[in-house]
């Protein structure tokens, strides 16, 4: 095993069973995966200081390690998207924090660039630690797709890349990969490093549980993590399943 990552050993340390969006989006950026660019900010005005320098349309999420599903949480108030100007984004930012206050939640505001999912096919990059063979990756269509089609690939990680673009090869999605019907073809080759990063992080950081990318959107020419999770189990855990 590696030298535990800095976010990790922080999170375990305060006691957190996951990492923040934005410290999961920079384990897996660490290994080539592209984020968007984005701002953790503690006030509403703080919130539209990053959007100035971001630049609109931009993204409002909460941002706390206790949320895992921000969409549904406080009534969709997690995550607010396609804002244009200053006064969306304070909104925005306004109800996150009073929402989080009506919790007793302690939760700061991630402000993050706005990416136009119809430029590209919403993918869901995951690993876990099963009982018996150890790490796993998958891949599969993402967003709620994953949930209503259930077409996944799975492999025993560590993986190569041709290991993993032979994964998107398998789903019975695999043609929406290609020119379509007319649609751009999106890059494959993109999508199986991230399903590489995420194996090869699992391998490394036996603190890892379960890594989850969804959605990655694959596009032309590369794939960005859009949301990003990762949840921790303590050394005790770790060393146990060992």
């Amino acid at each position: 095993m590696t030298r535990i990552d800095g976010s990790i050993e922080a999170a375990l340390a305060d006691g957190r069973s996951a990492l923040t969006e934005s410290e999961a989006k920079r384990l897996v950026a660490d290994r080539g995966v592209a984020i968007p660019e984005g701002e953790t900010i503690d006030s509403p005005d703080e919130a539209v200081e990053a959007a100035e320098r971001i630049g609109y349309p931009v993204v409002a999420k909460v941002a706390s390690s206790a949320v895992h599903h921000k969409s549904e949480w406080a009534d969709g108030a997690g995550v607010v998207v396609g804002l244009e100007d200053a006064g969306s984004v304070r909104t925005a930012a306004e109800q996150i924090f009073e929402a989080a206050d009506e919790r007793d939640l302690k939760a700061t505001v991630l402000i993050e660039e706005g990416v136009d999912l119809e430029a590209g096919l919403e993918v869901i990059v995951g690993g876990t630690r099963d009982p018996s063979f150890g790490p796993t990756v998958v891949v599969g269509l993402g967003g709620i797709a994953v949930e209503v089609l259930r077409d996944v690939s799975h492999r025993i990680a560590p993986i190569s890349i041709a290991e993993a673009v032979e994964m998107t090869r398998e789903l019975e999605a695999s043609p929406l990969f290609d020119d379509y019907r007319g649609a751009p073809a999106v890059d494959r080759a993109a999508v199986a490093e991230a399903v590489v990063a995420v194996g090869d992080l699992l391998v490394e950081h036996e603190e890892i549980g379960e890594l989850e990318v969804n959605p990655l959107l694959a596009r032309s020419d590369d794939a960005v993590a859009l949301d990003a999770l990762v949840t921790l189990e303590s050394n005790d855990v770790a060393d146990a399943k060992n």
